[in-house]
């Protein structure tokens, strides 16, 4: 019966290590790297769809960036991780997904809604981010909650902030 539950925490733990792992970490920096540049654009422009393309391009990019560092970061073998490909394809399609989730709000050609659509979702990213930290890392939850919304706010109202500062009116 022991060596059941050991080797359930065992399995739990790489599930953790090599899957859970490797997408919250991809969420996480497609969700916040994003926002700087797909805010600014949409500040700058004007333009729902310009600032689409923007965000389109910055959460495939970072896709690709994140999937090949994290495939490059180590073996696996040393660390228990699990396979570098495995775990580099993970990242990149979960940075390219938590970028794209508030980029596709700029589908809407009307800035003003798309920005408030992609406001809302931006928040639901954030703590559910919050959410899967404090579910599968174990992380005491309003401090996880605390941390993402501190640290993507920053982002968020760097996007905001500089997209308004490249307007002369």
């Amino acid at each position: 019966m022991s060596n059941k539950k050991n080797g359930k925490r065992e399995s739990d733990a790489q599930y953790v290590l090599q899957k859970v792992q490797p997408a919250l970490l991809g969420l996480m920096d497609g969700s916040v790297s994003t926002l700087a540049p797909l805010f600014a654009a949409a500040g700058l422009t004007h333009q729902a769809h310009k600032a689409f393309f923007v965000g389109l391009a910055a959460s495939l990019g970072a896709g690709i960036s994140m999937g090949l560092a994290e495939a490059l970061s180590d073996d696996g073998k040393v660390t228990g991780r699990g396979s570098p490909i495995s775990r580099g394809v993970i990242t990149g399609v979960a940075t390219a997904i938590g970028g794209m989730l508030h980029t596709l709000p700029f589908l809407i050609q009307n800035i003003n809604t798309a920005l408030h659509f992609a406001y809302g979702v931006v928040a639901f990213e954030l703590v559910a981010i919050a959410m899967i930290r404090y579910k599968f890392m174990k992380s005491p939850l309003w401090s996880t909650i605390l941390q993402v919304i501190v640290g993507g706010g920053i982002v968020f109202f760097l996007g905001i902030w500089l997209g308004k500062l490249g307007v002369s009116d």
